[in-house]
């Protein structure tokens, strides 16, 4: 399992030499994983991925002597924290440096993959599998496959889903996803599964000042906007909320639920006038904000 240590190279300098080497759709991708907030441990590793696979495939072009190209991984953080954005994002790289012919997501979890009887397990995960052909396979909080006993159907999953990495490994990734400590155990815990997915991708939690800034984009993108004091009250209410927050609402879901319930108590508040125009729909004030 590979870790990453702090990036030794700016950035931006890493996603400009990855995208002198894919097209204009590539370059795309990478702008926008690049425009993510925060996340810049994962950005690195993801230049890193890009960077050795492209090279790889260059040097068995040359007939030198080339690493092998494994590019399942897994994602471990909190919910929120951008897991399923990188792999769409991936999805697209991915597809432009020709790994994958299409590059979209199948997102499942447990329920999508294990049956209810003998054979329909396997029959289910086969399905997804074929559904994810030639993209990525998302397995959300795949952990729980592992979490019965040894007559639970989840480890017929994981059995199909080894196969199936092999017999579509050239127009494939699986990226299993789920809270840090829980998959951290489940890969350590099947040598099968750690072989295949030498690729750790570590997902923190958002500090309250790139929560801060997440609100403040999902609002630029619905197009409102904060006053002054409306802002600092946002600000104070994000840094509160970090201080308490828990492993299941925190980070950018918290941030979504705080954002859209301060667009519906602006609702309430403009159904208090008797005229409402462009910049009463525009603005946000201090009272929306509790």
């Amino acid at each position: 399992m590979r870790y990453l240590d702090e990036p030794r190279k700016p950035i931006n300098q890493d996603s400009d030499l990855v995208s002198n080497w894919i097209d204009h759709q590539g370059r795309d991708a990478i702008f926008e994983l690049r425009s993510l907030i925060g996340l810049n441990r994962v950005k690195q590793l993801v230049w890193e991925i890009s960077a050795f696979a492209l090279v790889q495939r260059k040097r068995a072009e040359e007939n030198l002597k080339a690493e092998p190209i494994v590019l399942h991984m897994v994602f471990a953080g909190n919910p929120g924290t951008g897991k399923t954005t990188v792999a769409r994002i991936l999805g697209k790289i991915f597809k432009d440096m020709e790994f994958l012919t299409r590059g979209h997501l199948v997102e499942v979890e447990r329920a999508d993959m294990v049956g209810e009887y003998i054979g329909h397990t396997a029959q289910k995960t086969r399905e997804q599998v074929k559904k994810s052909i030639g993209g990525i396979l998302f397995i959300d909080e795949a952990y729980t496959l592992a979490q019965g006993g040894d007559k639970d159907f989840g480890r017929e999953a994981i059995a199909t889903l080894v196969k199936s990495l092999e017999d579509f490994r050239q127009n494939l990734v699986v990226i299993m996803a789920g809270y840090g400590d829980e998959m951290n155990h489940f890969i350590n815990s099947n040598p099968g599964l750690k072989s295949r997915f030498p690729l750790q991708v570590d997902f923190p939690d958002y500090s309250s000042e790139e929560m801060f800034q997440i609100a403040i984009h999902m609002l630029e993108q619905r197009e409102y906007e904060l006053s002054s004091r409306a802002s600092w009250k946002l600000r104070t209410m994000i840094t509160a909320g970090c201080r308490q927050r828990n492993a299941h609402e925190g980070n950018a879901r918290y941030v979504r639920n705080l954002v859209e319930k301060i667009i519906r108590q602006q609702a309430v508040r403009l159904m208090t006038y008797q005229r409402v125009g462009r910049r009463e729909l525009l603005a946000l004030e201090e009272a929306d904000i509790y």
